[in-house]
């Protein structure tokens, strides 16, 4: 079987000094030492903002991480993005703040917002609330040491499975790890990420990442 091909997509408005290579190239170092994969990098400062019909058309997977540029992103690529995943299949998985993305937005057909926020490197406690989903496998609950809040309510579709959950001390949860089906594509929803912290380094979210890319990819 060839391998899994993962388009690894970034506003890149994280700092260097957290992400040297970017979270999408965090992302991808992630993948190759976890998976079967092959990535290519992309990010809105390319041409064609790194979502041109040869990038999608090449990628199985695209996953995406955007925060304070999402209005920046042209409607001409969200509908490609959209075309290839409900058409032909390709999987997507957002992370952390592309809950807002366009995108992400356009396969929910809602507002995506957030019942609250706060950015106070508070940790999370993550519970796997579908330890039999693929994407669950290899991991057990855990805490990401320090992170921002997202509270509930999510205004998403009703997920096809809440695969993990996230609480913080002052009472607050959200659904952290969701998935749905657009058309003939799978997409994961992942909360934690928060560019100013090296989520993306922590062994328990390289493990979900690339368990998510394999699932939404159909390898798993």
């Amino acid at each position: 079987m060839s391998k899994l091909k993962v388009l690894c997509w970034s506003e890149l408005s994280e700092p260097k000094a957290v992400y040297p290579e970017g979270i999408n190239g965090a992302v991808c170092a992630g993948l190759t030492e976890l998976s079967e994969v092959e990535c290519r990098l992309a990010d809105i400062n390319m041409p064609e903002q790194g979502l041109s019909e040869e990038n999608l058309g090449w990628a199985d997977v695209l996953t995406w991480w955007g925060h304070a540029r999402h209005g920046d992103v042209e409607q001409v690529y969200v509908d490609r993005v959209v075309k290839h995943v409900k058409e032909r299949g390709m999987g997507f998985v957002p992370l952390h703040s592309a809950h807002h993305s366009k995108p992400f937005k356009a396969l929910m057909g809602t507002s995506c917002d957030l019942g609250g926020w706060r950015e106070d490197d508070m940790p999370e406690y993550i519970t796997v609330k579908a330890p039999d989903h693929p994407i669950a496998e290899g991991v057990t609950d855990f805490v990401i040491p320090k992170t921002e809040m997202y509270a509930e309510p999510f205004d998403v579709p009703e997920p096809d499975c809440v695969i993990f959950e996230g609480r913080w001390d002052l009472g607050e949860w959200f659904r952290s790890g969701c998935t749905f089906t657009k058309g003939k594509g799978r997409i994961f929803y992942f909360r934690p990420g928060h560019e100013t912290l090296p989520i993306f380094f922590q062994a328990e979210v390289k493990r979900i990442v690339a368990n998510a890319v394999e699932w939404a990819g159909n390898r798993r």
